[in-house]
């Protein structure tokens, strides 16, 4: 069996592959229905619809590159049940700049599979294109 650290590290990787992609559709099982996330300009997008609605609308940007997110640490409650998963990410985009900064994930643990919770990124720097 793999231990909870293990796999939110692993839907994590898989996630960031899924919008490296552009597939909307296949990041559903990542969030639960009443997901909300909090984008890096304080934009608050609620519900797992709205936010694969984001994603979609960010993958027909002619521009778009992909968000990376790197986990740095996984920190989780008693029953192993629920984490919070700490890191930085990164927004690319062809002929803007970079976005970056850190986020925390809320993770939850329902019939055997991790799916966020809640997401809070917060943007700390731009980069010129190709500089990130």
């Amino acid at each position: 069996m793999v231990d909870a650290e293990t796999a939110v590290r692993a839907r994590r990787r898989l996630s960031n592959k899924l919008i490296a992609a552009h597939e909307a559709a296949r990041l559903k099982p990542f969030f639960l229905p009443d997901a909300r996330v909090i984008a890096g300009d304080g934009t608050l997008i609620a519900g797992a619809a709205a936010i694969l609605d984001a994603f979609a609308s960010q993958f027909v940007e002619p521009g778009f590159i992909a968000y990376e997110r790197t986990t740095s640490r996984v920190a989780l409650d008693a029953s192993q049940r629920r984490a919070a998963e700490h890191g930085t990410w990164i927004g690319r985009w062809r002929g803007r700049p970079a976005l970056s900064g850190e986020y925390l994930a809320v993770w939850r643990k329902v019939t055997g599979q991790w799916a966020i919770e809640s997401e809070l990124y917060v943007t700390l720097a731009e980069a010129p294109e190709g500089a990130a």
